[in-house]
């Protein structure tokens, strides 16, 4: 039955989707990162250790985040769930808990907001993959997920241009609270205009199938081993995505001498563009080559992040700082260009019953390893080399995170050579 029910209004098409969908995803990468730009003034302001901005940039978030998102997906995957509402619901959530951090005093007080900011963005992501898996047809899955996924690079923008030029104009609490509000605003918008398909009985016939129990779910979601080299392989993504990120915006600060604004401006507006080319280019990739060959959807992340390594590491030994900038925007779009084909793949390799699961075992995978552990990682790493190393210590740590870009590469070709005979046999 494709009849919309008697007194529903009827789904929005997959566009105005995505738009409404892109615009939450700025508003929860803006969010989430801010406080990378944030860190140093913070860091001065309230005396912390650069473990305890680790702390604060990392496993505060995504311990929270990772481990309410598997019994949130459980929820999201069930039939009588209204996604969209969910999403609502937990934009509020977070964007409250956002300007509630410009009120810390201290670090425990920084810690526990950061948490609550992990806890209401665990409800955006599965959800939202889910309702865009049931709306774009496979062929045009990568791009469409890719498309959701800008929101990544431009809310990093956002967040530290706007995050580094307010802190300095006035102060790292007023940007907590510029950032925040108007979240609480466009859950309204969502609510008020999103309609989740399910509510209109779109997707009727494939909700007869019965309701999986969450072992279930991550059992099915586990059985595909292109799955588990895909986890790997973007868990270590995200590990040295986050930790780069990071501790690359105070490099620029602590070596090249440049204030918080400064480096928001430039490293923010730079990466940001080149974020949205190499998560837009992934996505075009994958549809692109992988109608002859399944396996190409992932050929470009895999030949991607091998590349970046030297002219990477060429960025953080360069003397001026306008070339250290310039150097790191070809490894920015082409660190980005895994994110459309993953969480494109993830959708493809299991059954539509346990689609957000899929996103939020992935999504667990990569944000308890990569942003929960790669910022912490890298800072006691910083501080452990900084007798020896002094202000420089940021600098030979970025070194090493450069040349780790091969483990992902190498668990992207992995996960490659079984696409053809794994994706989309479970829809």
């Amino acid at each position: 039955m494709n009849q919309v029910a008697a007194g529903q209004k009827p789904a929005n098409s997959l566009r105005v989707t995505l738009w409404i969908l892109l615009i939450v995803y700025i508003f929860n990468f803006l969010d989430r990162q801010i406080v990378n730009i944030l860190a140093e003034p913070i860091s001065r302001d309230l005396g912390l250790s650069d473990t305890q901005i680790g702390l604060m940039t990392g496993i505060a978030f995504a311990a929270f985040y990772t481990f309410l998102g598997i019994p949130i997906a459980r929820y999201a995957d069930r039939p009588s769930t209204n996604r969209v509402s969910l999403i609502s619901i937990s934009l509020v959530i977070w964007s409250g808990m956002t300007a509630v951090s410009g009120m810390a005093q201290n670090f425990v007080q920084l810690l526990l907001a950061r948490i609550g900011v992990g806890v209401g963005e665990a409800g955006c992501t599965p959800a939202a993959h889910s309702l865009i898996a049931d709306l774009a047809p496979p062929e045009k899955r990568a791009s469409a997920i890719s498309f959701y996924s800008l929101g990544i690079p431009i809310g990093g923008l956002l967040g530290m241009v706007m995050g580094g030029l307010i802190a300095d104009a006035y102060g790292w609490r007023i940007a907590f609270f510029v950032a925040g509000l108007p979240g609480i605003l466009m859950a309204l918008v969502v609510w008020w205009v999103l309609r989740d398909p399910r509510m209109s009985t779109v997707l009727e016939t494939r909700q007869a199938a019965p309701t999986l129990s969450t072992k279930e779910a991550i059992r099915e979601v586990l059985s595909s081993r292109a799955f588990v080299y895909l986890m790997i392989a973007g868990s270590a993504a995200a590990f040295l995505g986050y930790g780069k990120a990071t501790w690359t915006t105070i490099f620029f600060q602590r070596t090249h001498d440049l204030s918080p604004g400064d480096v928001g401006l430039w490293f923010g507006i730079g990466g940001g563009i080149a974020g949205v080319l190499g998560t837009w280019a992934g996505g075009w990739f994958a549809d692109h080559y992988g109608k002859t060959n399944r396996r190409h959807v992932l050929t470009a992340p895999a030949i991607g992040m091998t590349v970046a390594i030297p002219i990477a590491i060429a960025a953080y030994w360069a003397q001026q700082w306008w070339v250290a900038l310039i150097l790191i925007m070809l490894p920015t779009v082409l660190n980005g260009l895994y994110l459309g084909p993953t969480y494109s793949c993830a959708q493809g390799l299991v059954p539509l019953r346990a689609r957000a699961m899929a996103a939020a075992v992935l999504l667990f995978a990569q944000n308890l390893i990569g942003l929960g552990l790669g910022p912490l990682f890298f800072g006691i790493l910083s501080d452990f080399i900084k007798p020896m190393a002094g202000p420089d210590s940021v600098r030979y740590v970025l070194y090493g995170a450069a040349v780790m870009g091969l483990i992902p590469s190498f668990f992207f070709w992995r996960a490659s050579l079984r696409l053809n005979e794994e994706l989309d046999k479970k829809g």
